[in-house]
């Protein structure tokens, strides 16, 4: 799904040219984000599984998913006990819990 787009400037999503659906000047001050940027070497891939099960393309999905799983089966990007990941799983739990409190579940 790689839409390169030939332009010049920058990169669409960047500070300097942010998505039509940038998010961040929307978010809520005690709403909980998660950014993944460039420089990790998953980036781009989790962010098309993103677009894949959004757009309710589960074999594309699957397939990414797979990709994905082969890139990290060799050897993960960060070793899973990694305090980096243990913060990620409490913004998950935290993302839900605001949701839950917004919607009032």
């Amino acid at each position: 799904m790689s839409g390169d787009q030939s332009h010049s400037g920058p990169p669409l999503g960047s500070k300097a040219n942010p998505s039509k659906y940038d998010c961040l000047p929307d978010l809520a001050g005690d709403e909980p984000y998660f950014v993944i940027r460039a420089h990790d070497p998953l980036s781009d891939s989790l962010v098309e599984l993103h677009a894949y099960i959004g757009a309710g393309q589960s074999g594309a999905a699957h397939n990414k998913l797979a990709e994905i799983m082969a890139l990290t089966s060799a050897r993960p990007p960060r070793p899973s006990d990694s305090p980096k990941y243990r913060e990620t799983f409490a913004i998950s739990q935290s993302m839900e819990r605001w949701r839950e409190s917004k919607n009032g579940l």
